[in-house]
C-alpha cells in the first residue's frame, strides 16, 4: 500500500471516529474529507463504508442528492452562479448560458485544462447587485457576459 493510500485510510478513518455517535454522521465525515482533498476519493467510498458500516451504495446516493459533495477533482478556480430568483430575474440564466459556452462546461463540470469549475449556487446574498458570481473568496456583481469573460481572461493570464 502506497503512502497516499494510507494517509487517505487514517484521514478517512480519523474523520469516522471524531464524529462516531453523531446522528447523522455522515455528512461531517464526507464535509472532513472533502475539505481536506477538495472531492470525495473514490478509493475513500470503500473505507468509508467499512468503517461506518454502511453500503458504497448508501454513500454514493448521500454524495449524489448533496450538490456540495464532489466525486472529482475541482479546477483551480470554482465559478459559483446565482440561480436564486433575484439574480434570475436579472439575467442568470443568459449569464449561465454565457459561462457555460464560454468555458465549455456544465455545472458540477470542470474544463479539460483543470483551471475552472463551474458550480451553481442558491444565493450569495447579493440580491441588490444580480446577477452575481464568486470566484473563489470573491464575489462579483451586476455581471454581465462581457464582464464575465473579463474575469475569466484575467485568471487565465495568470498562467
Amino acid at each position: 500500500m502506497n503512502s497516499s493510500a494510507v494517509s487517505l485510510r487514517e484521514m478517512v478513518q480519523g474523520a469516522v471516529e471524531k464524529h462516531r455517535g453523531k446522528v447523522g454522521a455522515l455528512m461531517p465525515v464526507l464535509h472532513s474529507i472533502q475539505e481536506t482533498f477538495g472531492y470525495i476519493p473514490a478509493d475513500a467510498v470503500p473505507i468509508l463504508a467499512g468503517a461506518m458500516n454502511l453500503s458504497r451504495a448508501e454513500i454514493h446516493g448521500v454524495m449524489g442528492f448533496y450538490h456540495d459533495f464532489r466525486s472529482e477533482p475541482p479546477g483551480e478556480y470554482t465559478v459559483q452562479l446565482c440561480r436564486a430568483e433575484a439574480c434570475q430575474s436579472m439575467g442568470a440564466r443568459e449569464l449561465e448560458a454565457h459561462a457555460c459556452k464560454r468555458l465549455g462546461i456544465r455545472f458540477g463540470e470542470t474544463t479539460g485544462n483543470g483551471l475552472f469549475s463551474l458550480e451553481p449556487v442558491y444565493c450569495l446574498g447579493n440580491c441588490a447587485c444580480s446577477p452575481s458570481i464568486r470566484i473563489g473568496d470573491r464575489t462579483f456583481a451586476r455581471v454581465s457576459a462581457d464582464k464575465f469573460d473579463a474575469l475569466i481572461a484575467g485568471l487565465e493570464a495568470k498562467q
